[in-house]
């Protein structure tokens, strides 16, 4: 009896688990992605097959980061494991820029040998055999191995990903990272939770279950912690919560009237928020080791959604003080605020691409949201969406893609475009709505 309950707990918590999943549809944009081809990973080991496929989630991540298409494996005009296997003249033909080709050996320990290779098909190579240097119609642009425990196959296969991304662009891959978001479900006790999970969408698990609203949550540096705004006692407070831990998390701000939009530094020690502690709505910057808060703007106008520059030394906030909403910058250091945008009667929640060069935000011209970009030098600002009611960009820690929080058919969706605009995804709940996403930085 005590194996039959525990059984169906398990069978309840993996259909709980796989309704919180977000599905990823591809909505445009792949026409000039690159073609490659991953072939299936060959399997030896105790089981008829590998717990996960590894090719499948390669393959995957490298067609929603727009830039690539894998080809399908009905199309696979060979089925090999290795480098010296691969004929090129075959992929040539097919039109097939590079090949991907893996083993998964499970040894004695139980543990898993990860091994594959990225294959350039029309870059020629030289190669000493028996002695004697040979050309060599094609050329390894890269090879992995690692042992793991089974339990990490599918993480190591986005670590994977991400080589062959950063080895066919010269840019560093975001697959193996996390996203966190607000889910809401009203038929649940408690129908608003912060979620985490893998950067596509699977393996969610929840962090924090409320039945008052959750917003604005925001990444550690480390990301390993979550600051995020509740509602449960009644009136918003900002909390830090350990992901990984089972402790409680810890209120920060607690003040009268507003105790929103937290932010942690670059360097994890402080964290921006708004606070309405003095009687209007400001930034303030509080240092996490000493509790100590300091008030960063002083105007009687609305300022909040601070968010960091890159180099930590100054934050761009949202404020009304023009007439209407509009994205300023600040020196931390003594400088007065200056005016970012200017194009639209509305700008919002801005964010910086890791070289500081670009900013992301919420731009609303003729009434429409839509995600923007604005090159910092020249000032020029594009809107690169075309969904309605857009909110809440966050940047993957490689500054190539912005996830997004919009509305497809009625339904609070969470939606992703590249940083140039060219493609587009959605990543809609089985069940409620979702918003307020954040990508995670790069896992330790």
């Amino acid at each position: 009896m005590n194996r039959i309950i525990a059984i169906l707990v398990m069978l309840i918590v993996t259909v709980n688990a796989q309704s919180e999943e977000l599905d990823f549809v591809i909505s445009g944009g792949v026409d000039s992605a690159r073609p490659v081809a991953v072939l299936p990973f060959s399997w030896q080991g105790l089981s008829d097959q590998a717990s996960q496929d590894v090719a499948a989630v390669i393959a995957s991540d490298l067609r929603r980061s727009g830039r690539f298409s894998p080809i399908q494996r009905r199309e696979l005009v060979q089925n090999v494991d290795n480098y010296d296997e691969v004929e090129v003249k075959l992929w040539q033909e097919k039109g097939i820029e590079a090949v991907i080709v893996g083993r998964i050996t499970q040894v004695e320990d139980g543990r898993l040998k990860v091994a594959y290779e990225l294959i350039d098909v029309y870059k020629e190579t030289q190669e000493v055999r028996n002695g004697q240097l040979y050309t060599v119609q094609r050329n390894k642009l890269d090879s992995y191995s690692v042992f793991i425990q089974p339990k990490n196959l599918r993480f190591h296969a986005h670590r994977i990903a991400d080589r062959i991304y950063e080895k066919l662009t010269g840019e560093r891959g975001a697959f193996a990272t996390r996203i966190a978001y607000v889910t809401i479900d009203k038929s649940l006790a408690k129908p608003y939770r912060l979620m985490v999970a893998d950067s596509d969408g699977y393996a969610p698990q929840v962090v924090y279950a409320s039945s008052q609203s959750i917003m604005s949550p925001a990444w550690s540096p480390d990301a390993q912690k979550l600051a995020y705004v509740s509602f449960q006692n009644g009136r918003s407070e900002v909390y830090i919560k350990e992901i990984y831990k089972p402790i409680k998390a810890v209120r920060v701000a607690a003040f009268e009237g507003i105790n929103s939009a937290p932010a942690f530094s670059p360097d994890g020690r402080r964290l921006a928020l708004t606070l309405s502690r003095d009687g209007n709505a400001e930034i303030y910057v509080l240092d996490l080791a000493s509790q100590r808060f300091d008030r960063v703007t002083n105007h009687y106008a609305i300022d909040t959604e601070a968010n960091w520059t890159p180099d930590g030394q100054s934050i761009t906030f949202t404020s009304d003080r023009g007439g209407r909403p509009q994205i300023y910058r600040k020196n931390l250091f003594g400088d007065k605020p200056v005016r970012l945008t200017y194009e639209g009667n509305y700008n919002a929640s801005s964010s910086f691409t890791p070289d500081g060069k670009t900013m992301v935000f919420i731009n609303r011209t003729a009434g429409v949201f839509h995600v923007a970009v604005q090159d910092i030098e020249s000032g020029v600002m594009q809107t690169i969406t075309e969904t309605k009611l857009d909110e809440s960009p966050s940047l993957a820690p490689n500054g190539s893609m912005i996830i997004y929080a919009t509305v497809y058919r009625g339904r609070q969706v969470l939606s992703v475009v590249s940083t140039d605009g060219r493609f587009k995804a959605r990543l809609p709940s089985k069940k409620g709505e979702v918003k307020a996403p954040v990508w995670s930085p790069y896992l330790q």
